[in-house]
């Protein structure tokens, strides 16, 4: 599957992305769509061919609970509406005891972890009509007493479940900026070819911390990872993540076209 440049659909900008003929693909928030009746300008999209990959926040594949029927069943018919090549969710939790963190939080990289991950993806996986792809997010703190490495915990992750990997570019940087470490490490160290596709997004620096916040343009740091990563093995697609402070049009037109240059992939035009 080959997807090219994208950029996350929102209502802000839908008027935006729609008027991108040559857009392949693009990807909305599972928790913002009715399956029975989706946006029309996502329909319009779907019907004129572009793969729309349903993203969920809020399954906490991570938490020791069980997944949420209901809510897996909500992301499987955002699969079928849109129908979607595959669907995506991220490599943490939400909740915990029936507490709603409201924001994705980080999985201690235990064996215990892992096994909770295993065991809610697998279900997940069970109930979806399209493969799973999970992102690894951008952690402010660490757990204590890991027992993996982050790119050992996730490629076992992936052995055990056979889900892919959506790599948020811009997550390897900020965690990386933030422990001190070289991201281009945990990229070397990453099953690569598992890759589904790939975030892009811009952040701030906040109290001594990078923060990903999807509100600013994506740095030239970040840009130089996309290139460092399609080096070593070029993606199938890179969408651009923007959740704020969205810009004029031509400056999100110029981001696009900064991520086709730095990875080789052909601009949307």
């Amino acid at each position: 599957m080959r997807l090219g440049v994208g950029i996350g659909w929102r209502p802000e900008i839908a008027g935006f992305v729609g008027a991108l003929p040559g857009l392949r693909f693009t990807e909305v928030i599972a928790e913002s769509v009715h399956p029975a009746g989706p946006a029309t300008e996502l329909l319009a999209l779907r019907d004129r061919g572009a793969a729309i990959v349903p993203h969920g926040v809020r399954l906490s594949l991570g938490g020791a609970e069980p997944v949420d029927a209901e809510r897996v069943a909500h992301l499987a018919a955002c699969a079928e509406a849109l129908g979607a090549p595959l669907a995506s969710e991220h490599v943490a939790f939400v909740r915990a005891g029936g507490v709603e963190a409201g924001h994705l939080l980080p999985v201690p990289r235990t064996r215990a972890a892992l096994d909770a991950l295993t065991a809610n993806i697998r279900r997940t996986q069970a109930e979806l009509p399209v493969p799973l792809a999970v992102e690894p997010i951008a952690a402010l703190f660490e757990w204590p007493d890991a027992e993996y490495a982050e790119a050992d915990f996730l490629t076992e992750l992936l052995e055990r479940t056979g889900a892919l990997l959506l790599l948020d570019v811009a997550n390897v940087y900020a965690n990386a900026r933030n422990r001190g470490e070289d991201p281009a490490d945990l990229l070397d160290r990453l099953p690569l070819d598992r890759i589904a596709y790939c975030h892009v997004a811009g952040g701030s620096q906040e109290g001594g911390r990078y923060h990903d916040t999807h509100a600013a343009a994506v740095p030239a740091e970040v840009l130089d990872l996309v290139a460092e990563l399609c080096e070593r093995h070029r993606p199938p697609g890179l969408l651009l993540e923007r959740d704020g402070r969205y810009p004029p049009a031509a400056e999100l037109r110029a981001e696009l076209d900064a991520i086709a240059a730095a990875s080789g992939l052909a601009p949307v035009t």
